[in-house]
């Protein structure tokens, strides 16, 4: 296992944990869904939101068939990240691998457990709000950020040719 792969699997690891232990402090400790909604900033709420779907609340699955079908789409993605990873020897791209694979599995705990994701942070101004998120969710929404950048804007060295 080479170094980039050890510190893709260290990075998931810490966005699981962080976003479980998020989830049970929300949930359990300051009991967000009996609250459902704590202004904290002017421009930020915790609020209660179980999302059934994936990103911006598409794909509902409502039913017990399409939750599990959720599941399995996930895991098979998340095996394909792993897949990745574990061929992967660029630090920047484990890390972003490892953000996203950490937030996966955290969504996934999330279906498995409570049968949605726990949704709670809650950014807007005025009346204009965005989706309400997890750290799962940023995680994810960080490692693909990171993976583009790196696409588009730092060059594979491994691709160049020498002359």
């Amino acid at each position: 296992m080479t170094s980039a792969v050890r510190l893709g699997l260290l990075a998931a690891l810490g966005v699981a944990i962080a976003d479980w232990l998020s989830k049970y402090y929300v949930l359990n400790i300051i009991n967000l869904p009996a609250r459902q909604n704590i202004q904290i900033l002017p421009f930020f709420d915790l609020n209660m939101v179980w999302n059934r779907g994936v990103s911006f609340g598409m794909l509902q699955a409502d039913s017990v068939l399409a939750r599990w079908g959720l599941i399995g789409f996930t895991v098979a993605i998340t095996l394909g990240v792993l897949a990745w990873l574990w061929r992967n020897n660029d630090c920047l791209n484990a890390l972003a691998l490892g953000a996203i694979l950490g937030g996966a599995l955290g969504n996934i705990h999330d279906r498995l457990i409570y049968g949605a994701v726990a949704d709670f942070f809650d950014f807007h101004l005025m009346d204009a709000h965005w989706y309400v998120f997890n750290v799962a969710d940023a995680a994810i929404s960080i490692g693909v950020a990171l993976l583009l950048i790196r696409s588009f804007l730092i060059p594979d060295k491994s691709l160049s040719r020498s002359g």
